[in-house]
């Protein structure tokens, strides 16, 4: 499928989505995320895609942040309507039965933060920005940042960051937990690739069932996380995949997974 302002593809049990309005910094705007929506849509589906890495355009942003042109024309029911599409992008990546990789190159800032918070796992180029300034504009962070920054940093640097709307550098966002590193720019992309192929080295269903315990558990307490951890070992024990993967490796070879 073609795109407006993404550009997509397929490699190697890889798929990429690239937002690609490098004049606009790659900033989201209605139309994108509507796009970034089937293009996560469609890779999910997709049986050639097994992890899935986010990146913007040109080595200036991941995604800078809202259209502030669209934010201004905003009112009560319309902005009520912008961020609930927004939220159900952010939902969609956080759930998504494959493994989603941000690959933050440059500004990631507001909208551009929210995407990165709801991406799987976070790697950062040395060039990285990103932080939530909605309060400068007299706004909120509305993508998720209130409830996302805040359940992975904690509660009390979340609410720093959100109530100066102070942008960090990419050591800083290490150092709090926001991105789980910091490569050179230049080592980014295969930096990510090479983490891809390493989960996807791995049982699919096994991925999609950990991802799902992780998610669940959070808004759990710890013996309902227990209980639903429990319920989805014993789905992997039904699984060809686990059959495969135990007989592998008492058998000393590399399992050959299905996805089944």
């Amino acid at each position: 499928m073609g795109y407006k302002n993404l550009l997509t593809r397929k490699q190697d049990g890889v798929g990429w989505i690239i937002i690609n309005r490098p004049d606009k910094l790659n900033a989201l705007n209605s139309e994108t995320i509507k796009e970034l929506y089937e293009a996560f849509l469609s890779l999910q589906e997709s049986p050639d895609v097994r992890a899935i890495i986010l990146t913007g355009s040109g080595e200036k942003a991941f995604i800078a942040g809202a259209d502030i042109g669209e934010l201004a024309q905003l009112e009560f029911s319309s902005g009520k309507d912008y961020v609930l599409e927004g939220q159900e992008l952010s939902k969609l990546i956080e759930n998504l039965r494959k493994p989603v990789i941000a690959a933050i190159n440059g500004f990631a800032l507001g909208g551009g933060t929210e995407m990165a918070l709801a991406c799987h796992v976070r790697i950062a180029s040395d060039n990285a920005k990103m932080g939530q300034p909605e309060v400068k504009l007299g706004l909120i962070p509305g993508f998720g940042g209130t409830q996302r920054l805040a359940r992975l940093v904690g509660k009390g640097i979340a609410m720093e960051l959100i109530l100066t709307g102070r942008i960090i550098d990419a050591q800083e966002a290490f150092r709090i937990g926001l991105v789980n590193r910091v490569v050179p720019q230049s080592e980014l992309i295969p930096h990510c690739e090479a983490l891809a192929k390493e989960m996807i080295a791995n049982a699919p269903l096994a991925l999609e069932y950990a991802i799902k315990a992780i998610n669940i558990g959070l808004d759990k307490t710890l013996g309902e996380g227990l209980l639903n951890e429990a319920e989805l070992f014993a789905k992997c024990c039904e699984t060809e995949d686990s059959k495969e993967g135990t007989k592998a490796f008492l058998e000393k070879k590399k399992a050959d997974f299905q996805g089944k």
